[in-house]
Protein backbone atom coordinates (compact mmCIF):
# COMPACT_ATOMS: atom_id res chain seq x y z
CA UNK A 1 0.00 0.00 0.00
CA UNK A 2 2.15 2.74 -1.49
CA UNK A 3 -0.67 5.62 -1.42
CA UNK A 4 -2.40 6.75 1.13
CA UNK A 5 -5.90 6.28 1.34
CA UNK A 6 -6.91 8.88 3.28
CA UNK A 7 -7.92 12.20 1.75
CA UNK A 8 -4.37 14.18 1.76
CA UNK A 9 -4.09 16.41 5.30
CA UNK A 10 -4.61 19.97 3.06
CA UNK A 11 -8.08 18.54 2.07
CA UNK A 12 -8.89 17.79 5.41
CA UNK A 13 -7.19 20.65 7.61
CA UNK A 14 -9.21 22.95 4.87
CA UNK A 15 -12.60 21.15 4.98
CA UNK A 16 -12.70 21.07 8.34
CA UNK A 17 -11.75 24.99 8.94
CA UNK A 18 -14.85 25.55 6.46
CA UNK A 19 -16.90 23.45 8.43
CA UNK A 20 -16.13 25.06 11.59
CA UNK A 21 -17.25 28.23 10.34
CA UNK A 22 -19.99 27.73 8.87
CA UNK A 23 -21.52 25.28 11.51
CA UNK A 24 -20.46 28.38 13.92
CA UNK A 25 -22.65 30.29 11.90
CA UNK A 26 -25.50 28.18 11.73
CA UNK A 27 -25.41 27.40 8.29
CA UNK A 28 -27.24 24.41 7.85
CA UNK A 29 -24.95 21.06 7.94
CA UNK A 30 -25.58 19.95 3.65
CA UNK A 31 -25.03 23.44 2.60
CA UNK A 32 -22.04 23.43 5.03
CA UNK A 33 -20.87 20.12 3.37
CA UNK A 34 -21.07 21.14 -0.20
CA UNK A 35 -19.54 24.82 0.30
CA UNK A 36 -16.85 23.56 2.44
CA UNK A 37 -15.81 20.70 -0.42
CA UNK A 38 -14.86 23.58 -2.34
CA UNK A 39 -12.06 23.97 -0.10
CA UNK A 40 -9.82 21.48 -1.76
CA UNK A 41 -7.80 20.27 -4.80
CA UNK A 42 -8.21 16.75 -3.69
CA UNK A 43 -10.10 15.64 -6.04
CA UNK A 44 -11.75 12.50 -4.14
CA UNK A 45 -13.17 14.84 -1.77
CA UNK A 46 -16.32 16.67 -3.64
CA UNK A 47 -17.57 12.42 -4.61
CA UNK A 48 -17.31 12.32 -0.94
CA UNK A 49 -19.15 14.93 0.30
CA UNK A 50 -22.10 13.99 -2.14
CA UNK A 51 -22.30 10.95 -0.59
CA UNK A 52 -22.20 12.40 2.71
CA UNK A 53 -25.16 15.10 1.57
CA UNK A 54 -27.15 11.52 0.35
CA UNK A 55 -26.34 9.76 2.96
CA UNK A 56 -27.69 12.50 5.64
CA UNK A 57 -30.39 13.18 3.31
CA UNK A 58 -31.60 9.31 3.75
CA UNK A 59 -31.95 9.61 7.67
CA UNK A 60 -28.05 9.29 8.77
CA UNK A 61 -25.95 11.02 11.08
CA UNK A 62 -23.31 12.98 9.91
CA UNK A 63 -21.19 10.78 11.92
CA UNK A 64 -22.27 7.61 10.42
CA UNK A 65 -22.05 9.64 6.96
CA UNK A 66 -18.57 10.21 7.24
CA UNK A 67 -17.85 6.71 9.21
CA UNK A 68 -19.36 5.59 5.94
CA UNK A 69 -17.08 6.75 3.68
CA UNK A 70 -13.97 5.48 5.34
CA UNK A 71 -10.89 5.44 4.64
CA UNK A 72 -10.79 8.64 2.81
CA UNK A 73 -11.75 9.68 6.45
CA UNK A 74 -9.90 8.23 8.86
CA UNK A 75 -10.75 6.72 11.94
CA UNK A 76 -9.56 9.71 14.41
CA UNK A 77 -11.80 11.73 12.14
CA UNK A 78 -14.76 9.69 12.21
CA UNK A 79 -14.41 9.17 16.27
CA UNK A 80 -14.01 13.01 17.05
CA UNK A 81 -16.72 14.06 14.31
CA UNK A 82 -18.96 11.52 16.28
CA UNK A 83 -17.74 12.56 19.72
CA UNK A 84 -19.08 16.45 18.84
CA UNK A 85 -22.64 15.40 17.32
CA UNK A 86 -23.25 13.58 20.40
CA UNK A 87 -22.08 16.56 22.63
CA UNK A 88 -23.14 19.42 20.38
CA UNK A 89 -20.12 20.44 19.73
CA UNK A 90 -19.12 20.14 16.24
CA UNK A 91 -17.64 23.54 15.34
CA UNK A 92 -15.70 23.32 18.03
CA UNK A 93 -14.40 19.29 17.31
CA UNK A 94 -13.77 21.02 13.56
CA UNK A 95 -11.93 23.50 14.54
CA UNK A 96 -9.86 21.16 16.79
CA UNK A 97 -9.31 18.73 13.43
CA UNK A 98 -8.51 21.79 11.25
CA UNK A 99 -5.70 22.64 14.07
CA UNK A 100 -4.31 19.27 13.67
CA UNK A 101 -3.83 18.69 10.24
CA UNK A 102 -2.63 22.16 9.87
CA UNK A 103 0.33 21.44 12.63
CA UNK A 104 0.95 18.44 10.88
CA UNK A 105 1.80 19.85 7.54
CA UNK A 106 3.88 22.66 8.82
CA UNK A 107 5.55 20.62 10.89
CA UNK A 108 6.37 18.43 7.53
CA UNK A 109 7.03 21.22 5.69
CA UNK A 110 10.16 22.47 8.47
CA UNK A 111 11.08 19.54 8.17
CA UNK A 112 11.59 19.44 4.73
CA UNK A 113 12.56 22.70 4.62
CA UNK A 114 15.29 21.92 6.86
CA UNK A 115 16.68 19.01 5.52
CA UNK A 116 17.07 20.20 1.90
CA UNK A 117 20.28 21.51 2.20
CA UNK A 118 21.98 18.31 3.51
CA UNK A 119 20.27 16.19 0.83
CA UNK A 120 21.37 18.86 -1.60
CA UNK A 121 24.92 18.42 -0.53
CA UNK A 122 24.81 14.44 -0.51
CA UNK A 123 23.21 14.29 -4.14
CA UNK A 124 26.12 16.71 -5.10
CA UNK A 125 28.82 14.69 -3.93
CA UNK A 126 27.13 11.53 -5.59
CA UNK A 127 27.57 13.34 -8.94
CA UNK A 128 30.60 14.53 -8.24
CA UNK A 129 31.83 11.33 -7.62
CA UNK A 130 30.02 10.08 -10.63
CA UNK A 131 31.68 12.46 -12.36
CA UNK A 132 35.16 11.58 -11.55
CA UNK A 133 34.78 8.01 -12.46
CA UNK A 134 33.52 8.96 -16.07
CA UNK A 135 36.78 11.45 -16.56
CA UNK A 136 39.38 9.57 -14.83
CA UNK A 137 37.83 6.08 -16.96
CA UNK A 138 38.34 7.76 -20.59
CA UNK A 139 41.85 8.86 -19.59
CA UNK A 140 44.30 7.03 -21.14
CA UNK A 141 45.59 3.62 -18.89
CA UNK A 142 48.51 4.56 -16.85
CA UNK A 143 48.92 1.34 -15.41
CA UNK A 144 50.88 -1.74 -16.99
CA UNK A 145 48.03 -3.51 -17.11
CA UNK A 146 46.04 -1.29 -19.33
CA UNK A 147 43.08 -0.79 -17.40
CA UNK A 148 41.49 2.16 -16.81
CA UNK A 149 41.15 4.16 -13.23
CA UNK A 150 39.06 2.38 -10.82
CA UNK A 151 39.02 5.00 -8.25
CA UNK A 152 36.00 3.25 -5.93
CA UNK A 153 37.88 -0.32 -6.34
CA UNK A 154 34.23 -1.62 -7.11
CA UNK A 155 35.40 -1.96 -10.59
CA UNK A 156 33.48 1.46 -11.91
CA UNK A 157 35.29 3.26 -14.58
CA UNK A 158 33.98 5.03 -17.65
CA UNK A 159 30.70 5.88 -18.73
CA UNK A 160 28.97 2.81 -17.92
CA UNK A 161 30.52 2.75 -14.23
CA UNK A 162 29.86 6.32 -13.49
CA UNK A 163 25.80 5.23 -15.26
CA UNK A 164 26.15 2.18 -12.37
CA UNK A 165 27.32 4.42 -9.05
CA UNK A 166 24.84 7.17 -10.11
CA UNK A 167 22.02 3.90 -10.97
CA UNK A 168 22.87 2.23 -7.89
CA UNK A 169 22.59 5.49 -5.71
CA UNK A 170 18.88 6.34 -6.84
CA UNK A 171 17.95 2.41 -5.94
CA UNK A 172 19.00 3.21 -2.74
CA UNK A 173 17.04 6.15 -2.91
CA UNK A 174 13.78 4.66 -4.40
CA UNK A 175 13.90 1.83 -1.50
CA UNK A 176 14.24 4.05 1.02
CA UNK A 177 11.05 6.25 -0.52
CA UNK A 178 9.07 3.15 -0.51
CA UNK A 179 10.09 1.97 2.88
CA UNK A 180 8.98 5.16 4.17
CA UNK A 181 5.71 4.99 2.42
CA UNK A 182 4.86 1.78 3.22
CA UNK A 183 5.41 2.56 7.31
CA UNK A 184 3.52 5.88 6.90
CA UNK A 185 0.36 4.39 5.23
CA UNK A 186 -0.05 0.54 6.94
CA UNK A 187 -0.91 0.19 10.46
CA UNK A 188 1.66 -2.63 9.92
CA UNK A 189 4.32 -0.74 8.29
CA UNK A 190 4.18 1.73 11.30
CA UNK A 191 4.56 -0.77 14.10
CA UNK A 192 7.62 -2.33 12.35
CA UNK A 193 9.60 0.74 11.48
CA UNK A 194 8.04 3.50 14.03
CA UNK A 195 9.50 1.09 17.43
CA UNK A 196 12.98 1.18 15.98
CA UNK A 197 13.06 4.89 14.71
CA UNK A 198 11.41 5.75 17.94
CA UNK A 199 14.85 4.39 20.01
CA UNK A 200 17.53 6.42 17.53
CA UNK A 201 19.17 9.27 19.27
CA UNK A 202 17.84 12.73 18.21
CA UNK A 203 15.11 11.40 15.77
CA UNK A 204 13.72 9.39 18.50
CA UNK A 205 13.10 12.10 21.26
CA UNK A 206 11.32 14.30 18.12
CA UNK A 207 9.35 12.00 17.24
CA UNK A 208 7.85 10.41 20.81
CA UNK A 209 7.71 14.26 21.65
CA UNK A 210 5.06 14.99 18.86
CA UNK A 211 3.63 11.62 19.32
CA UNK A 212 2.41 12.76 22.87
CA UNK A 213 1.59 16.00 22.07
CA UNK A 214 -0.79 15.23 19.95
CA UNK A 215 -2.01 12.41 22.21
CA UNK A 216 -2.24 14.56 25.08
CA UNK A 217 -4.35 17.03 22.64
CA UNK A 218 -6.70 14.44 21.65
CA UNK A 219 -7.76 12.88 25.31
CA UNK A 220 -7.82 16.65 26.55
CA UNK A 221 -10.49 17.09 23.91
CA UNK A 222 -12.28 13.97 23.96
CA UNK A 223 -12.37 13.46 27.29
CA UNK A 224 -13.38 17.12 28.01
CA UNK A 225 -16.43 15.93 24.99
CA UNK A 226 -17.49 13.29 27.67
CA UNK A 227 -16.12 10.54 25.97
CA UNK A 228 -15.51 7.09 27.68
CA UNK A 229 -12.03 5.83 28.84
CA UNK A 230 -11.90 3.42 26.07
CA UNK A 231 -12.78 5.23 22.97
CA UNK A 232 -10.62 8.16 24.22
CA UNK A 233 -7.65 5.68 24.78
CA UNK A 234 -7.83 4.39 21.21
CA UNK A 235 -8.67 7.78 19.38
CA UNK A 236 -5.72 9.46 21.23
CA UNK A 237 -3.05 6.81 20.27
CA UNK A 238 -3.96 7.21 16.75
CA UNK A 239 -3.84 10.98 16.93
CA UNK A 240 -0.16 10.34 17.93
CA UNK A 241 0.63 8.99 14.74
CA UNK A 242 3.68 6.74 15.83
CA UNK A 243 2.74 3.11 15.09
CA UNK A 244 4.72 2.41 18.45
CA UNK A 245 1.43 4.25 20.05
CA UNK A 246 -0.68 2.15 18.41
CA UNK A 247 0.54 -1.05 19.73
CA UNK A 248 0.90 -0.01 22.79
CA UNK A 249 -2.62 0.40 22.89
CA UNK A 250 -4.08 -2.84 23.67
CA UNK A 251 -1.28 -2.93 27.22
CA UNK A 252 -2.10 0.39 28.16
CA UNK A 253 -5.99 -0.57 28.09
CA UNK A 254 -5.47 -3.96 29.74
CA UNK A 255 -3.74 -2.30 32.91
CA UNK A 256 -6.66 0.21 32.63
CA UNK A 257 -9.29 -1.78 32.50
CA UNK A 258 -7.71 -3.90 35.46
CA UNK A 259 -7.74 -1.04 37.77
CA UNK A 260 -4.44 0.75 37.33
CA UNK A 261 -4.33 4.31 37.35
CA UNK A 262 -4.05 6.10 34.00
CA UNK A 263 -0.41 7.03 35.01
CA UNK A 264 0.61 3.62 35.96
CA UNK A 265 -1.05 2.05 32.35
CA UNK A 266 1.14 5.13 30.25
CA UNK A 267 4.38 3.90 32.44
CA UNK A 268 4.40 0.36 31.36
CA UNK A 269 4.26 1.61 27.74
CA UNK A 270 7.50 2.73 28.24
CA UNK A 271 7.08 5.11 25.60
CA UNK A 272 6.02 8.73 27.95
CA UNK A 273 8.12 10.83 29.54
CA UNK A 274 9.27 10.99 33.18
CA UNK A 275 7.75 14.34 33.31
CA UNK A 276 4.94 13.76 31.41
CA UNK A 277 3.67 10.86 33.36
CA UNK A 278 4.23 13.02 36.85
CA UNK A 279 2.05 15.69 35.55
CA UNK A 280 -0.28 13.14 34.57
CA UNK A 281 -0.18 11.63 38.16
CA UNK A 282 -0.43 15.02 39.33
CA UNK A 283 -3.64 15.59 37.64
CA UNK A 284 -5.33 12.55 38.38
CA UNK A 285 -5.07 13.15 41.76
CA UNK A 286 -6.58 16.27 41.42
CA UNK A 287 -9.05 15.93 38.90
CA UNK A 288 -7.81 18.07 36.23
CA UNK A 289 -6.31 15.37 33.59
CA UNK A 290 -8.24 17.00 30.71
CA UNK A 291 -7.10 20.58 31.59
CA UNK A 292 -3.25 19.57 32.43
CA UNK A 293 -2.73 17.23 29.19
CA UNK A 294 -4.53 20.17 27.13
CA UNK A 295 -1.44 22.59 28.60
CA UNK A 296 1.01 19.47 28.52
CA UNK A 297 0.26 19.27 24.78
CA UNK A 298 1.29 22.88 23.73
CA UNK A 299 4.48 22.42 25.97
CA UNK A 300 5.75 18.82 24.23
CA UNK A 301 5.00 20.66 20.79
CA UNK A 302 7.10 23.18 21.96
CA UNK A 303 9.79 20.13 22.65
CA UNK A 304 9.33 18.70 19.50
CA UNK A 305 10.03 21.40 17.28
CA UNK A 306 13.42 22.44 19.37
CA UNK A 307 14.20 18.45 18.97
CA UNK A 308 13.73 19.03 15.26
CA UNK A 309 15.92 21.39 14.89
CA UNK A 310 18.87 19.10 16.82
CA UNK A 311 17.67 16.68 14.37
CA UNK A 312 17.82 19.06 11.34
CA UNK A 313 21.41 19.93 12.62
CA UNK A 314 22.43 16.25 13.47
CA UNK A 315 21.50 15.21 9.62
CA UNK A 316 23.11 18.05 8.40
CA UNK A 317 26.43 16.89 10.43
CA UNK A 318 25.74 13.30 9.27
CA UNK A 319 25.69 14.45 5.60
CA UNK A 320 28.85 16.73 5.92
CA UNK A 321 31.15 13.64 7.27
CA UNK A 322 29.66 11.30 4.55
CA UNK A 323 31.09 13.69 2.20
CA UNK A 324 34.46 14.23 3.95
CA UNK A 325 34.64 10.41 3.82
CA UNK A 326 33.93 9.92 0.62
CA UNK A 327 36.17 12.90 -0.36
CA UNK A 328 39.02 11.54 1.93
CA UNK A 329 38.39 8.01 0.66
CA UNK A 330 38.63 8.76 -3.37
CA UNK A 331 41.85 11.04 -2.66
CA UNK A 332 43.47 7.88 -0.94
CA UNK A 333 42.48 5.93 -3.60
CA UNK A 334 44.00 8.62 -6.18
CA UNK A 335 47.08 8.85 -4.38
CA UNK A 336 47.55 5.03 -3.94
CA UNK A 337 46.40 4.56 -7.66
CA UNK A 338 49.48 6.81 -8.50
CA UNK A 339 52.32 5.34 -6.09
CA UNK A 340 51.70 2.57 -7.89
CA UNK A 341 52.39 4.04 -11.45
CA UNK A 342 55.58 5.48 -10.02
CA UNK A 343 56.59 2.16 -7.99
CA UNK A 344 56.03 0.83 -11.83
CA UNK A 345 57.98 3.18 -13.19
CA UNK A 346 60.98 2.49 -11.15
CA UNK A 347 60.95 -0.73 -11.63
CA UNK A 348 60.96 -0.93 -15.07
CA UNK A 349 63.57 1.49 -14.97
CA UNK A 350 65.54 -0.90 -13.11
Amino acid sequence: MLRNPDLSWPALAGFSRSMARLLEAGVEIRKSLQTSAKQSGDKRLAPAVERLKSGISGGASLAEAVRSQQPLFPELYCALVDVGEQTGHLPEVFESLAKYYEDRLLMQRDFRSSAAWPVIQLIAAIGIIGLLIFILGILPPAGKDGRPFDVTGLGLAGTSGALTWLAGWAAVAAGLILLWKYSRNSFAGQQMLDPWLIQIPVLGTCLQSFAIARFAWCFALTQKAGMSIRPSLDCSLQAAGNGAFLAAGPGIWRAVSGGETLTDALSRSGLFTTEFLQIVATAEESGTVPEQLDRLSRLFHDEARRSMTRLTKALSGLVWFLTAGLIVYFIFRIAMIYVGILNDAVGMAG
